[in-house]
């Protein structure tokens, strides 16, 4: 996943640009980047945050900065922004999405006349330089980014920064958010709303779908109407989000308290506490407990100082060891208690599988699971929310192979086993109960979760769990 952040201001705006990226550092492990227009043309800057900070690798390139034009990003994968010198003329671009197709852009790229991609490690094209040289098609950055939108198949929401201001995009379907916010001297726009709060701006305008507008300090020019088509991923309030963020007038700790208030609806679990899984399961955790009279607890605490978030290698089993030696128990809190612990969602089933083996360690007598989402049965194909290279990571998929005999399962058989009233969802749900020894387990359903949100089933991607488009 990644997260970007920009600012167009009558004063400097390094420092809200400095402060606007940091606040996205949730959203990426990798790569952190701030390019700015100021009087001697673009600075960029892009440093690897694996194992520091953002703040901490971007603080000498603050004080060098200068400049009334400003954007950056916190980036999983690709460094980013990048500098483009075209017949558009010279741009700074960073983007949130990913390209399925792009092998096949690429092709299109060199039959076009453009004669190479700078190759990542492994020998991937950095998917930001294949948008620009998309772009670069077209006689307009406008009618560029309407192209992009046109012909990437996935997801593509882009922030161009020219010497005169900064072009924002907003993916066609919507599905990751694009938010103006203003104050008296400048503009901004970013993925997360909470960003700008402390800077002192305040909520313009969500971006709709495919809507593209230019950004000045002065003003906010629409350059092409959203459309009615809507597609926002479900799994950004139920996980990615920071909680002070709102998307679509909806916020995120909010949505998490009504997801456990509908989970203890629908659960008759008696257990001593309810706790969630930190950092995005503890406001679940808070609405169930509210709504169920079962007191809310804290069983084990993150530590943070030295092991941000960001601190995640790529390494699947140093992944698991870290999330394992972050979390810290208070033994009076769970010998011989029986224990509620919500998570946001089971992916490959390791962590919390190890995490509920602790718990039995440190003498816990009961731990019930309540996963806040669905069974995730297929990948994601429009965001990079996962690292996962195959469905047979998640361990739903894992566990309808063996119950199936087979890995070539149809997908009729599948949405029997998306359907929480079939028998086979049940038999999954035992399955994977047994494996990662759980007293008990029941995740959300789709309606509740979908109710949860609060917006029309239309305008919500629920692919990860339904397998429908």
């Amino acid at each position: 996943m990644s997260g970007f952040f920009g600012v167009a201001s009558k004063n400097d705006c390094v420092m809200d640009l400095f402060f606007g990226v940091d606040y996205h550092s949730h959203l990426g492990t990798r790569r952190g980047g701030m390019a700015v227009y100021g009087p001697d043309g673009f600075n960029r800057s892009i440093h690897n945050i694996e194992n520091s900070p953002f703040r901490t690798k971007f603080e000498k390139d603050v004080d060098e900065f200068v400049g009334k034009i400003g954007i950056g990003c916190i980036s999983d994968n690709e460094a980013q922004p990048l500098l483009v010198n075209s017949h558009l003329g010279s741009f700074a671009i960073t983007t949130v999405g990913r390209i399925n197709n792009l092998e096949e852009l690429k092709e299109n790229c060199f039959a076009y006349g453009t004669t190479h991609f700078l190759e990542m490690s492994g020998g991937v094209i950095n998917p930001t330089e294949m948008v620009a040289a998309i772009i670069n098609q077209k006689d307009t950055i406008v009618d560029g980014i309407k192209h992009v939108q046109k012909v990437v198949k996935g997801s593509m929401s882009i922030l161009i920064m020219t010497p005169d201001g900064i072009y924002c995009a907003r993916d066609k379907f919507g599905r990751t958010p694009v938010i103006i916010g203003t104050k008296e001297d400048a503009h901004c726009v970013t993925f997360e709303s909470s960003a700008f709060l402390n800077l002192g701006y305040h909520h313009e305008k969500d971006l709709g779908p495919g809507e593209i507008i230019f950004m000045t300090e002065d003003e906010i020019k629409q350059e092409q109407a959203p459309s009615d088509q809507m597609k926002m991923c479900s799994f950004l309030w139920v996980y990615y989000g920071y909680p002070t963020s709102t998307y679509e007038g909806i916020n995120v700790e909010v949505m998490r308290n009504r997801c456990g208030d509908l989970l203890a609806g629908r659960d008759d679990a008696k257990p001593d506490s309810v706790a969630g899984v930190p950092d995005s399961g503890i406001a679940h955790a808070v609405g169930y407990a509210n709504r169920s009279g079962i007191p809310f607890a804290r069983p084990f605490i993150k530590y943070t100082p030295t092991w941000p978030r960001s601190f995640m290698p790529q390494s699947q089993g140093q992944r698991n060891l870290i999330a394992k030696m972050k979390l810290i128990p208070v033994q009076e809190l769970i010998k011989d208690k029986s224990l509620l612990l919500i998570d946001d969602s089971i992916v490959r089933g390791t962590q919390l599988r190890e995490t509920t083996e602790f718990l039995y360690q440190s003498g816990a007598k009961e731990v019930h699971v309540r996963p806040a989402c669905p069974p995730l049965l297929f990948g994601c194909k429009y965001l990079n929310f996962s690292r996962s290279n195959s469905e047979m990571d998640l361990i739903t998929r894992r566990v309808i192979r063996d119950l199936e005999g087979t890995d070539n399962v149809s997908e009729e058989v599948l949405l029997q086993y998306a359907d929480p009233d079939h028998p086979k969802y049940q038999a999954m749900l035992d399955e994977i109960c047994k494996r990662l020894k759980f007293t008990s387990l029941k995740y959300h359903r789709l309606d509740d979760l979908i109710e949860s949100i609060g917006l029309e089933p239309c305008k919500l991607c629920t692919y990860c769990w339904s397998g429908k488009e």
